[in-house]
């Protein structure tokens, strides 16, 4: 997963446990305030009877029984106010809020209660004790409004923070995603690196950025300081492999040379041949490497397949292996070098053959894949390669001990050339084995531009 999307994902889920923390929160939150702003009221509407009551005086509410400011709230059942008179001598100021159900007309309803006794001498002669309800109904509905609004805003606020976060990262990580996308995406060698600067205000990605340029310059150095070692090496042997070849060849041909001479120089001319080979080979990787060959040939797969099958026939009889050619559709190279691919697809098929069980069997399968490329499979029957061996597959010289008798020997360069050819065409190469059943080497090849 991108570093951006676990930035986002984070932030998200931080949110939603915010929004998850603010529910159990705001409920209890909510109900203290609207019981706060329940008692509030309460106490205003407390204030503004008794202002009633002094200019009124108490007998004219206790007399007329009736109340004309608050006569509205009887008969909505959501507030009441009862004056009662006390008798006897003057009594202290008590002043308590509480719930219970109280009687209004007909009804029974649950009323938040505020009850305060009011001395004599205060706004009369007499005490009286002045209570003022409110509905639980009503508070009921004022905590759901300021819960629901709470809830809103805070969601609100969650997903704008969690937009703001994502633009922000996006924007943020834009010079680590140019850095990885155009810098280090796709790069096959160190000659394709781009060692432009990348356009950012961060320290840590200017560092980055500094830090790989510098890294790649060396590596690019040491891996032109290799190609030119190698070819220089390469060309350099060739002679003196040549002339004791022919120096050989030329004792072979005395006719007093003993036969016990003679042998030791026979074997001497097969390591020389293989010194030989490896020497050629080492010198076409370089040559490959370097760029020396041209791709200027428009190449059918599916024929190159063909006439590498038809010239390895021989070899594939002598085991008796089956081999199956289904290339469809056909890729046609419009920028190849047939000689270099021709050298690679001989390779994979020649692996198949050696490295196969006897009367085993050989599939070429070429497929059109769904981004737009081409994948050809060359697979075989044989024992199968080992999972820790599978990522030293290319390296050079390097070889794995083949279980069962009379092994093929190799130089450890064959599949080396094949990746390398495969670079040369913008393909890449790649393995695919399972002990016992087979080894499958895919080479895929990027879209066509038309």
């Amino acid at each position: 997963m991108r570093l951006e999307a676990k930035l986002a994902l984070f932030n998200a889920l931080s949110k939603l446990l915010l929004v998850l923390l603010g529910v159990l929160i705001i409920t209890p939150i909510v109900q203290r305030v609207a019981v706060a702003h329940t008692d509030l009221r309460l106490r205003e509407k407390q204030r503004q009877v008794l202002a009633l009551v002094r200019r009124d005086g108490l007998a004219a509410f206790v007399r007329a029984e009736r109340s004309e400011a608050y006569a509205d709230y009887n008969i909505l059942k959501q507030e009441y106010i009862s004056l009662t008179p006390l008798p006897g001598g003057p009594a202290a100021a008590a002043e308590r809020i509480f719930e219970e159900p109280r009687q209004v007309d007909s009804d029974v309803e649950d009323f938040r209660i505020l009850s305060a006794v009011v001395p004599a001498g205060e706004v009369g002669n007499r005490a009286f004790r002045l209570e003022i309800g409110s509905s639980l109904g009503t508070l009921e509905l004022l905590t759901h409004t300021l819960r629901q609004l709470a809830l809103w805003v805070l969601v609100a606020a969650s997903l704008l923070t969690v937009l703001s976060d994502v633009a922000f990262a996006h924007y943020l990580l834009g010079p680590l995603r140019e850095l990885a996308v155009r810098k280090l995406r796709g790069i096959r060698q160190p000659s394709e690196f781009s060692f432009e600067p990348i356009a950012t205000s961060t320290t840590d990605f200017r560092r980055l950025d500094d830090g790989l340029n510098a890294l790649m310059r060396q590596i690019q150095s040491a891996f032109e300081k290799e190609r030119e070692f190698m070819s220089n090496v390469s060309h350099e042997l060739l002679t003196p492999v040549s002339i004791l070849q022919s120096r050989f060849e030329n004792m072979l041909q005395d006719e007093t040379l003993p036969e016990a001479h003679a042998r030791q120089i026979v074997e001497s001319q097969r390591t020389l041949y293989r010194l030989r080979n490896t020497v050629r080979t080492l010198l076409l990787i370089a040559n490959i490497e370097n760029e020396q060959y041209l791709r200027d040939e428009v190449v059918s797969l599916s024929q190159t397949v063909r006439d590498v099958a038809e010239e390895l026939d021989d070899r594939r009889h002598q085991r008796d292996l089956a081999l199956a050619l289904d290339l469809a559709p056909d890729l046609v190279l419009p920028r190849a070098n047939a000689t270099l691919l021709h050298t690679l697809l001989r390779n994979l098929l020649a692996n198949a053959i050696k490295y196969n069980h006897v009367g085993g069997r050989i599939g070429i399968v070429g497929r059109a894949t769904p981004a737009g490329g081409y994948a050809l499979r060359v697979e075989d029957t044989g024992p199968g390669i080992a999972a820790e061996h599978l990522p030293h597959l290319f390296d050079r010289f390097r070889r794995f001990a083949t279980p069962g008798p009379g092994a093929p020997e190799g130089y450890g360069l064959g599949l080396p050339i094949a990746q390398t050819i495969a670079g040369f065409h913008g393909a890449t190469l790649r393995a695919e084995s399972t002990v016992g059943q087979g080894t499958a080497f895919v080479l895929d090849f990027a879209p066509v531009a038309s």
